[in-house]
């Protein structure tokens, strides 16, 4: 787990090796244990390391193939990478490092893109082909890991994080109208290639680009989630169903425990998070450290939940950490939070894992994580609701949507009123072929849009700002894979996820199971009161942070009713609109 960087010129000069190292070093919190540069004409590229794999210098990068003419620069986790690597010995490749990157690298010479579908991690990566002077770019199937893109006429950069491109000037800052309507519609969710700022794109997820020195572009999608099962599976019941995801579970927490160092796990003290201290301990790991959050109430609501995650920390023994925040320490380092998003996010959850984050990062520097359970195996709550709808579409729009389009007219002042893009999008996505039944659209868009745009980057971004690197066994694409051939009728009982429970309740106590629904609670920033209201008063009419966004009568109705004002979902329309300015002024977009 890293931060890479890169540029390659169209117009005949050599790479800008001195903006480069200002966007390398911009991610040193993604890798603070080296770094390392690599310039050969129209190229150049940068990486921050982690040591995780491999703790020697023999896995330093950029990492150079001379014989075969190639040139690395990788961030993220290979685990099946003993494997690939014994496979590639035998076609007569040697090996000088220990690690998952010189697999990459020879496997690339020997497969290509073909390499691809071979690849059990989370990964994005730039291989320069000097022979060819073409560069190879491409990001894993469901989007752990990010690769952000600012392309002109003379050259295209990329970076692991969308705030280290701007540290290297020449970007584009505009807002793109169409990309701030999928914010305030989409649940703050900008789906690929667009960004915020106009003049940045992102890789989609299980995507590959390779460009050459003439900035010839081509681009293909390599891997999709199709839904619906098998043929010879077409008859199977729940205890079927059951038994293969937690045999594929398994295996995707054990693969996960690669590393040189201690792998840890957030405990929430939900299914999710609980079930893979169960597994981990299953196979034999002692000493587990789990680490979990909680906050003030607010609202009448629990700002924790550690009567679960206790409940299972001294089931399992583990070394166990909990973190208590105050209020005032929510306002007081929501700025740094916003200035390692790489995008504005609303979730409150981006606030407790970036506190979390910092707590764990004492302790250990991998830890495993819960996300991707919800939107594989139907968790949410929307899903029934979606599932025999006469039009699947509007039922998702109405439960998932923040804003009807005639809410988010009234939200912005003219200059940026758009077509309704997000409705369409969703649409679209919904008649895409590959999933038939209503709750598989609905389940299909959000685990290969909406996880990769919000839990998933909420998750990389607040880990990496403090050196931590986080694993997610439940988006194992054999996983994602196994999760999409299952229909909704053995997920959506039992409250959402019956199968992943049933297959929970072989592991772990019933308690952590037969329990409502929770998340990372911060009720501070869902219930507006007191010093936090204040704030956002200030973050919103304050002269200096005013763009031009937002309708002042819309303003006026949100700030004299802040507890009134909510979305579908449950969260602040009043916070939303103050996320996106916080953002900004973060970021130094004015």
């Amino acid at each position: 787990m890293c931060g890479i960087a890169g540029e390659i010129r169209f117009d005949h000069q050599p790479a800008d090796l001195a903006t480069l190292e200002k966007i390398t070093h911009h991610m040193a919190p993604r890798g603070p244990d080296a770094w390392g540069f690599h310039s050969q004409g129209p190229v150049a590229l940068g990486h921050r390391r982690l040591k995780i794999m491999e703790l020697s210098d023999a896995s330093a990068q950029p990492m150079i193939d001379s014989d075969h003419g190639l040139a690395l620069a990788f961030n993220g986790a290979i685990y099946n990478y003993p494997e690939l690597r014994a496979e590639l010995q035998e076609l007569g490749y040697r090996f000088h490092s220990d690690g998952d990157t010189e697999v990459l690298l020879k496997g690339y010479h020997a497969w290509g893109a073909e390499l691809l579908p071979k690849l059990n991690g989370m990964f994005a990566f730039a291989i320069w082909e000097r022979d060819t002077q073409t560069l190879f770019i491409a990001r894993d199937r469901l989007g752990v890991k990010p690769l952000y893109l600012s392309q002109t006429g003379e050259r295209l950069r990329f970076a692991s994080s969308l705030p280290a491109l701007l540290a290297g000037g020449g970007i584009d800052t505009r807002l793109d109208p169409v990309a701030l309507n999928f914010y305030l519609n989409f649940h703050s969710v900008v789906p690929a290639p667009r960004t915020i700022l106009a003049g940045v794109e992102k890789l989609p997820p299980a995507t590959w680009i390779r460009i050459d020195a003439q900035g010839r572009r081509e681009q293909h999608t390599w891997w999709e989630l199709t839904y619906g099962p098998r043929e010879n599976e077409r008859q199977f019941g729940l205890e079927d169903w059951r038994d293969m995801t937690l045999d594929s579970l398994r295996e995707a927490v054990a693969i996960r425990q690669r590393a040189a160092v201690e792998v840890g796990v957030l405990l929430s003290g939900g299914v999710d998070s609980s079930l893979l201290v169960g597994l981990l301990r299953e196979v034999g790991v002692e000493h587990l450290s789990t680490f979990s959050i909680g906050f003030q109430d607010a609202g009448g609501e629990r700002g924790d939940e550690f009567r679960y995650s206790d409940l299972i920390a001294n089931h399992y023994a583990t070394r166990h950490h909990q973190l208590r925040i105050a209020e005032s320490e929510i306002i007081e380092q929501l700025p740094a939070a916003f200035r390692a998003m790489s995008e504005p996010m609303v979730s409150h959850d981006c606030i407790a894992f970036y506190l979390l984050s910092r707590e764990v990062s004492k302790h250990c520097k991998v830890v495993q994580s819960g996300q991707g359970a919800d939107e594989l195996f139907a968790g949410y709550h929307w899903y029934p609701q979606v599932d025999g709808a006469e039009d699947a579409f509007a039922a998702y729009r109405a439960a998932f949507f923040d804003r009807g389009h005639d809410d988010y007219a009234a939200c912005v002042q003219p200059a940026w009123l758009t077509d309704d893009h997000a409705g369409e999008f969703v649409r679209e996505h919904f008649a895409r072929p590959g999933a038939s039944a209503a709750v598989d659209k609905a389940l299909r868009l959000d685990s290969t849009v909406m996880l990769v745009d919000d839990p998933v980057k909420r998750v990389d971004n607040m880990t990496m700002a403090w050196g931590l690197e986080a694993r997610t066994p439940f988006l194992d694409y054999r996983l994602a894979e196994l999760s999409a051939r299952i229909p909704a009728r053995f997920k959506l009982p039992d409250g959402g996820k019956q199968v992943l429970k049933e297959a929970a309740r072989q592991v772990i106590p019933h308690e952590v199971i037969d329990r409502p629904k929770g998340y990372f609670p911060v009720p501070g920033l869902k219930h507006l009161e007191g010093a936090t209201l204040d704030w956002v008063r200030d973050l919103l009419l304050d002269p200096s942070q005013d763009r031009g966004l937002f309708d002042p009568a819309m303003l006026d109705r949100l700030l004299s009713d802040p507890h009134g004002q909510l979305t579908p979902l449950r969260g602040s329309k009043l916070w939303q609109l103050a996320a996106l300015n916080l953002w900004l002024s973060e970021q130094g977009v004015h």
